[in-house]
């Protein structure tokens, strides 16, 4: 049984904790808050058997084999830093850190310290996803990858009344790129490699991030297009287009269907049921490179990760959006 402390006691801490009931090797075992009110709380909700206020205490702990750190953006690497260098594995959310240099410091302290360092990008670990890998062949050579997600921040309103929310904050390495853009382009670098051309436009916020934008990828001998936003809605699927036919994907966030339409107007429906708790897929992922020995994830690897951030600070830079964690580099 793999002992998984969690840092971060919000919605997206409850789906993981969800999905991993859903993985017979896995146990939450720990919850840190900086409140002991809100730890106990949290811990009694899920039935978690331990709390910390203190993230140096957790990390020495030999209550907890793993943590999962769904922290502001901008703690991810510091914090993945410490629980590696306490011979602890991390399953880190997305985006994985501020920039290339944050993680290629979790990156050596994984390597230094044995341990597994995977980020938790679900939609590359879930089913359907591998069902549009092993399907490209299908629509023959691909020439354009397209992804849209743009989705109207619940926190949006409060922003413009004049309260900004931790999802607005320049300090937190937050903004639409980081927050939405990165499920259209983790896809894309999963199945392409990284691009070789990143041209970037984007909205600025008074708070220094972006509210959206708008990507074209250069390739060899395709393009990739994706657009993201937190501060308008889109109804657009996204789809990779091959000169034999397209494969459509409903939501790129969480690929719930796909399908190829052919050149000819055939259409082939490649849908799998996921399980409601998706996010059992990346806990399975994790749990299992723990238990066989492996270090690092063959889909959801170190590289794939790293190309991603590149891409990502790339792009900010051109937009305009830098982070303090940017400014000693």
């Amino acid at each position: 049984m793999i002992r998984i402390g969690v840092i971060g006691s919000n919605f997206i801490t409850d789906r993981l904790i969800e999905g991993a009931k859903e993985v017979k090797d896995a146990k939450i075992a720990a919850i840190y808050s900086r409140s002991e009110e809100r730890a106990k709380e949290y811990a009694a909700k899920h039935e978690i058997e331990h709390t910390f206020t203190s993230l140096e205490e957790m990390a020495k702990s030999d209550l907890i084999d793993a943590v999962y750190i769904a922290s502001p953006n901008a703690l991810h690497a510091s914090q993945a830093v410490l629980f590696l260098n306490n011979k602890k594995h991390v399953l880190g959310e997305k985006a994985f850190a501020s920039n290339t240099k944050e993680v290629d410091e979790m990156i050596n302290a994984a390597k230094e310290n044995d341990a597994v360092l995977m980020e938790a990008m679900k939609t590359t670990l879930l089913p359907n996803f591998k069902v549009v890998r092993d399907n490209l062949y299908k629509i023959g050579k691909v020439r354009k990858y397209f992804a849209s997600y743009c989705q109207y921040s619940s926190r949006y309103d409060k922003y413009k009344a004049g309260e900004v929310l931790n999802a607005f904050k320049n300090e937190l390495s937050n903004g639409a790129i980081m927050d939405i853009g990165v499920y259209c382009i983790a896809p894309m670098v999963n199945l392409f490699g990284k691009p070789n051309s990143v041209q970037a436009n984007g909205i600025m916020l008074k708070t220094g991030v972006d509210g959206e934008g708008s990507i074209v990828f250069g390739y060899d001998d395709m393009e990739g297009v994706v657009i993201y936003s937190k501060i308008s809605n889109s109804y657009l699927p996204s789809e990779i287009q091959g000169e034999e036919g397209s494969i459509i994907i409903d939501r790129i966030n969480t690929f719930n269907n796909v399908k190829i339409i052919y050149r000819d107007g055939r259409e082939e429906d490649l849908s799998l049921e996921h399980k409601e708790a998706n996010m059992c897929y990346e806990v399975e992922e994790f749990v299992n490179l723990i238990k066989s020995g492996e270090r690092e994830s063959k889909i959801n690897s170190l590289k794939v990760s790293r190309d991603i951030i590149e891409v990502i600070e790339e792009a900010r830079k051109q937009v305009g959006v830098v982070y303090p964690a940017d400014k000693d580099n």
